[in-house]
C-alpha cells in the first residue's frame, strides 16, 4: 500500500478522551484525503474489568462493537459529511493490535485518557507502550478538553517540532513540514541546548565562551537538521528557536497554541520492549496541543 493511500486508524475505547481523538482523526483523514479506520480491541476492556473492577459484569462484545465502534464511526461520518469509515474490533490486548495497525495507517491517532481516574493510568501506559514500539507514526490528542481548537487539525498554530541532535535527515523533521505544508502554516524548529550541571550561569568560570560554543552548536544542527526538508517544501515558512533548557521542559512550554508537536523516537535495533525517552514521556505528559510521536530508525 502507498504512503498516500493509508488511512488515518484511531483507536477508540469508549472514553470521552477517544471521542476527541475520533474527532481530531477524522479531520486529518479529511485534510489528507483518505479513509479513516476505527479500531477496538476487545481485550481491553477485559483486561481494563480484570484490573479494576467496578462490581458490575462488563457488556458483551456485541455490545461493546455496537456502542464503541459504530458509535465511534457515526461520530465521524457526522463531523466530517462524506468521510469513508470503516470499523475493526479485535479480540486481543490493545498494544498489539495498534501496533499492527500503525504499520498499514498513514498515522495511529489515540486520546490520552482513559475512563476514571485508576483507567487514565492504564489507557495512559497503553498509548506509551504503543508511541514507544510502532513502526509509524502515533498521534496522541492533547489539549484543553474545554477548547474547541484542541479537538481541530485546522488551527492557526504552527507546526513545533523538537531538531535531534546529529540527524541531519531526520523523520519527525520531514513529518513536521509536511504537516504543516497540509495545514498551511509555519514550522517552528526548536533545538534546547543546556549547560552540563557544574556550569552554572553565575559561576565566573563557566560564563561567555562555553555558553556561546554550546549556543553555536544548538544553531549549527538546528540548521543541519533543516537543511533537507526545507529543501523539499520551500514554500513551508520556518520559525527557528535556539532556546537554552532542557528539551523535555522546553518543547512543552512552546506547545501553547501550536496546531500539532513533533518529536522523534529511536527504535535501537535488537532491542525489544519500550523505547520511550525522557523528552517524548515528558512532551506525552504535559504538551498542550496534540503529540506526534515519528519513529527514527537507528543505525545498527
Amino acid at each position: 500500500m502507498k504512503a498516500m493511500d493509508r488511512p488515518m486508524v484511531v483507536g477508540v475505547d469508549g472514553s470521552e478522551a477517544s471521542l476527541r481523538a475520533v474527532d481530531w482523526a477524522a479531520d486529518e483523514a479529511a485534510l489528507r484525503g483518505v479513509p479513516l479506520h476505527v479500531v477496538y480491541a476487545s481485550l481491553w476492556e477485559r483486561y481494563e474489568h480484570a484490573v479494576f473492577p467496578t462490581g458490575r459484569e462488563p457488556p458483551s462484545e456485541k455490545l461493546l462493537t455496537d456502542v464503541l465502534a459504530v458509535a465511534a464511526a457515526k461520530r465521524a461520518r457526522t463531523r466530517v459529511p462524506g468521510l469513508e469509515v470503516t470499523t475493526e474490533v479485535v479480540p486481543e490486548g490493545p498494544v498489539s493490535v495498534l501496533r499492527r495497525a500503525a504499520r498499514k495507517a498513514a498515522a495511529l491517532v489515540l486520546g490520552s485518557r482513559g475512563r476514571g481516574s485508576a483507567a487514565e493510568l492504564l489507557l495512559g501506559s497503553v498509548s506509551l507502550a504503543v508511541a514507544g514500539q510502532a513502526d509509524g507514526p502515533v498521534i496522541v490528542v492533547r489539549g484543553d478538553p474545554d477548547d474547541p481548537s484542541g479537538s481541530r487539525v485546522r488551527g492557526g498554530g504552527p507546526v513545533v517540532v523538537g531538531v535531534p541532535a546529529g540527524a541531519a535527515d531526520s523523520e519527525a523533521v520531514r513529518f513536521a513540514f509536511r504537516e504543516a505544508a497540509r495545514r498551511g502554516v509555519p514550522v517552528e524548529a526548536v533545538r534546547a541546548w543546556h549547560r552540563p550541571a557544574h556550569e552554572t550561569a553565575d559561576h565566573p568560570r563557566f560564563t561567555g565562551e562555553p555558553a556561546r560554543v554550546r549556543r553555536k552548536r544548538a544553531a549549527e544542527a538546528l540548521e543541519a537538521g533543516l537543511r533537507a526538508p526545507a529543501d523539499e517544501l520551500p514554500d513551508v515558512e520556518v520559525r527557528r528557536r535556539i532556546v537554552e533548557g532542557q528539551a523535555r521542559t522546553v518543547l512543552p512550554d512552546t506547545s501553547a497554541g501550536a496546531a500539532l508537536l513533533v518529536v522523534g523516537a529511536r527504535h535501537p535495533h535488537g532491542r525489544f520492549g519500550l523505547h520511550i525517552g525522557r523528552v517524548t514521556h515528558a512532551v506525552l505528559h504535559h504538551a498542550l496541543c496534540p503529540v506526534a510521536v515519528v519513529p527514527e530508525e537507528e543505525a545498527p
